[in-house]
């Protein structure tokens, strides 16, 4: 069973400061203590210039969308869950009390736990595990997932005010796990999912054919190969036409080749699917976006929105899913802590991009036809996720999904007619002039 949750005071608190979209500011608190509370070696630091720009130590860029988006899905990021489901706990389970190793101190070992307790639940590593490896990206990356996930879930749950995120664990037998979030038929939120994979084991051959087929000959040690995957992936659909739907996903992915040799990439994005067009809305969103990607460099994101809009392109329809974001892909330069603090800039522009809209227009009044053309639009974002999305395709057709992960992206509710077609002029018909055709909203 599901354990239910409410809005939970120990995390995250996000406060408007001004504006009609405001500046949503996060704080937090451990207990009654004021100091913020890291993991040692995973303290902020000053952005750098020139993300993409140079090659790393850690391989080329020889992994191309298809495949890393396509392994979203064994990553677990809503698409590929092994194995069963478990009881979520509000309190990390005890990864077994010691005495902290010879030179750590005591207080570096209280971090982590005063860390942890923000989180819905427990991460899915052991901490002692994590304790053992402060400074390697798996570490990091699973626990700013883990908190991002905390963040998003606690800034919905307040603004829908009635529903309560369900939390479940699951585990993969082959290795790793993940926690599934979810609301539904809330006030506010017809479904909103936010979930987190942490998985590794060796890749199968479903994958590594993919790789293959992209011209990289990857070196196996006795037929296997190694890898380890991590993200947060999450699809909000609320009940308001004139409020959004939204997703984002970002993720880690390495590989270990048979003579040591470690392939790794990020990947991800955020997007947004409107029903009707507000371009203040549209505006907020982008610029917030822009303004996470300008901290690591000028031209990044001009690129990644770009990317977002030729991924997300409704080939059949000739329109896109939405009015885009971020999107990219096999992110491995100039270096793999640059390439992480971007993906922790982007993950924490989501609820400062997207929770002001919802607060502006939660309340709006709509109409049966309002309603309808919502309707409308989800079944295109239907379309897109079954006959395009590389994720929800991959973790379909691996064997042993759990299907309910893999459709958690889809809306509670949709519709399709019979060569519908909005009046000419009409706002329904503005939307799509904008899908079809995308703008350049910050400049």
């Amino acid at each position: 069973m599901a354990l239910r949750l409410g809005r939970l005071g120990a995390g995250p608190c996000w406060r408007a400061v001004h504006g009609d979209y405001g500046q949503l500011r996060a704080w937090s608190r451990c207990g009654t203590s004021s100091r913020v509370c890291r993991l040692p070696g995973t303290a902020s630091t000053q952005a750098r210039r020139g993300l993409g720009q140079s090659p790393s130590a850690g391989g080329g860029s020889w992994l191309g969308t298809g495949l890393a988006a396509a392994l979203a899905g064994l990553a677990g990021l809503a698409a590929a869950a092994f194995g069963h489901m478990q009881r979520a706990e509000m309190v990390p389970k005890s990864s077994g009390t010691r005495s902290p190793s010879p030179g750590r101190r005591e207080e570096d070992e209280d971090e982590l736990a005063c860390r942890c307790r923000t989180f819905m639940t427990s991460p899915v590593t052991d901490l002692r595990e994590l304790r053992k490896r402060p400074e390697e990206m798996k570490t990091k990356m699973e626990l700013m997932i883990m908190e991002i996930q905390a963040q998003v879930c606690q800034a919905l749950a307040q603004v829908d005010g009635v529903a309560n995120f369900s939390v479940d664990r699951w585990e993969r037998n082959e290795g790793g796990g993940g926690i599934t979030c979810v609301l539904q038929d809330g006030r506010v939120f017809e479904k909103a999912g936010v979930n987190i994979s942490v998985v590794h084991g060796n890749l199968p051959e479903e994958a590594a054919s993919q790789m293959k087929s992209r011209g990289k000959a990857l070196k196996r040690k006795d037929g296997k190969l190694p890898f380890t995957a991590m993200g947060i992936s999450s699809v909000i659909h609320p009940k308001n036409p004139y409020v959004p739907t939204m997703h984002f996903n970002y993720r880690y992915f390495e590989i270990e080749e048979a003579d040591g040799n470690k392939n790794w990439w990020f990947g991800g994005g955020c997007d947004l699917t409107p029903t009707y067009l507000n371009q203040e809305d549209a505006v907020h969103f982008h610029r917030t976006l822009k303004e996470a990607c300008d901290q690591h460099g000028p031209d990044i994101y001009p690129k990644f929105k770009k990317w977002c809009d030729d991924y997300f392109y409704i080939v059949h329809r000739g329109e896109r899913r939405g009015i885009g974001g971020i999107f990219f892909d096999d992110l491995n330069s100039p270096s793999k802590e640059e390439a992480f603090r971007f993906v922790k800039s982007c993950a924490e522009a989501v609820v400062p991009s997207y929770v002001p809209i919802v607060k502006k227009h939660c309340d709006d009044s709509f109409t049966p036809q309002d309603k309808l053309w919502q309707q409308l639009r989800r079944g295109r974002y239907v379309e897109f996720n079954l006959v395009y999305d590389r994720g929800t395709k991959f973790g379909l057709f691996t064997p042993g999904s759990r299907i309910e992960s893999i459709l958690m992206s889809l809306p509670l509710t949709a519709r399709w007619e019979y060569m519908h077609s909005p009046p000419e002029n009409s706002k329904e018909a503005e939307i799509l002039e904008v899908l079809r055709h995308p703008k350049d909203w910050v400049h």
